[in-house]
């Protein structure tokens, strides 16, 4: 009875820590109810399953309490390292790797339990319950640890594609949905029971990794919500298979918000999840149609200092590029600067700008950005046209007019956040490329659009620098 209303406790604070996630002023306070809900649900399993009751077993390796205090320990102490020295830059790929070790541990608590009754002895919702999470669990695993590659850039983050890819995955399904049959159906002879089940991991995980392939580095941040999901849908399965409300309550919230927010992130590139995974975007190069030769034109920080000061008002359109140089705090300063100099100053963010959901909300988040100087693109756009000055810091797609206006590009009909209809748009980038997803930007070779190259914290501390001095 206690442990059950432990679980419900749990459940209501997982609930509204993830309510609280949808703001960033009730953030930090969602994810304190999670903890505490999360400790609350451990301390009730270790009351259920009798684990304290093994603290004194003098055969060490029977010491369930041991086991488990020794797990919970090395993963905290692992993950504290983590929160300490990872970098915003490298946040997307450590959520990627988070969504894969959440499939895997589901997997495994899958994998032990299809081992408990190798003679078919499981009902059939078990049985359908053992093989759906050890799919799910693989896939999310092998194919998060191929988004952390490419995330990370240890490998290409281009789409990669071969003859015969649809047709492949096709069959590797198909083998995993026979081997699943083999195993669900009773009486089953033992041996072919435990062949079958192996087979299912196998392809599972060997089908992860193709789902994942010819995503190309522009729909990341898609790819991190949806393996996010597929990690949530894993626990929820896994807790029916060891009978658990809280698993099952918890994955099926991580499994529900994952999928709504990939769906978000869908409509806001205006593309379906069919689209997504099969299409293979980025897989070959876009170029421009500008003629050959044809090169952005460049500005120096004086210049535009001086476009800057007589603005009335700026729209700030932060990128991946303002996470890699770790310049939220100094757009912040430029921000008051402008400010002080009686200019109107707005940030936009496209919903999938960044390489993980919310990417660019998290870092202005992190510099006391005012919540409410953050508008939607759908905000901001009408309002584009009336806007002085566009600063736009590493973003790519999420400004590119092709998506507009080139019927043969890959992003065309993606919405878009408007910066070309402002009248001066600068452009902080590092260098020439094209950036993650490959794609050549329309908006550079613009007459409107005048490029800063450079490290972008050192330019916005410099153009914030100007203001000083003058």
């Amino acid at each position: 009875m206690i442990n059950n209303i432990a679980y419900i406790v749990a459940c209501v604070l997982f609930i509204v820590g993830i309510k609280k996630l949808n703001k960033p002023t009730t953030a930090r306070q969602g994810n304190r109810l999670s903890i505490l809900g999360m400790i609350i649900a451990v301390v009730a399993v270790f009351f259920e399953r009798g684990v304290l009751d093994t603290w004194n077993t003098t055969d060490w390796t029977q010491n369930a309490y041991i086991w488990a205090l020794g797990a919970i320990a090395i993963g905290s102490v692992i993950g504290l390292i983590w929160a300490k020295k990872v970098k915003m830059t490298g946040m997307p790929e450590l959520v990627a790797i988070y969504n894969g070790f959440g499939g895997l541990a589901s997997f495994l608590v899958a994998l032990i339990q299809s081992m408990g009754e190798p003679d078919g002895g499981f009902d059939f919702a078990i049985a359908l319950s053992i093989c759906l999470t050890i799919f799910t669990g693989a896939v999310t695993f092998s194919g998060s640890m191929l988004a952390f590659g490419k995330l990370s850039e240890k490998i290409s983050g281009r789409a990669i594609v071969f003859p015969g890819q649809k047709l492949l995955n096709l069959i590797l399904l198909l083998g995993i949905i026979g081997a699943s049959v083999i195993f669900i159906v009773p009486d089953i002879n033992a041996d072919l029971n435990i062949i079958a089940i192996l087979a299912v991991t196998a392809i599972s995980f060997i089908f992860g990794v193709l789902i994942v392939m010819p995503i190309g580095g522009g729909d990341m941040p898609v790819v991190i919500s949806l393996l996010n999901s597929l990690s949530g849908i894993a626990v929820a399965m896994a807790g029916f298979i060891i009978s658990n409300t809280v698993l099952i309550v918890t994955g099926a919230l991580v499994g529900a918000s994952g999928i709504i927010l990939t769906l978000i992130m869908c409509k806001a590139m205006n593309r379906s999840i069919g689209n997504l995974l099969f299409s293979g975007f980025g897989a070959t190069d876009s170029v421009s149609g500008k003629g050959p030769g044809t090169e952005p034109k460049a500005i120096s920080v004086e210049d535009a200092y001086a476009v800057l000061e007589a603005a009335s008002s700026v729209v700030v359109i932060p990128g991946y590029g303002m996470a890699v140089a770790q310049a939220q705090h100094v757009v912040k300063e430029l921000a008051q600067k402008l400010e002080a100099n009686g200019a109107e100053v707005s940030f936009v963010v496209h919903p999938v700008a960044g390489r993980m959901p919310g990417h660019m909300n998290v870092l202005l988040a992190e510099a006391d950005i005012p919540y409410e100087q953050l508008k939607t693109m759908d905000e901001m756009n009408p309002q584009m046209p009336t806007q002085d000055v566009a600063i736009v810091i590493g973003a790519n797609d999420v400004v590119n007019p092709a998506a507009e206006t080139d019927t043969s590009s890959p992003i065309y009909g993606m919405p878009i956040i408007k910066a070309h209809e402002c009248r001066t748009v600068f452009v902080l980038k590092r260098g020439k490329g094209r950036g993650f997803s490959g794609i050549e930007n329309d908006l550079f070779f613009m007459p409107n659009t005048l490029m800063i190259y450079g490290d972008a914290k050192a330019t916005i501390s410099s153009l914030a620098g100007e203001f000083t001095s003058d």
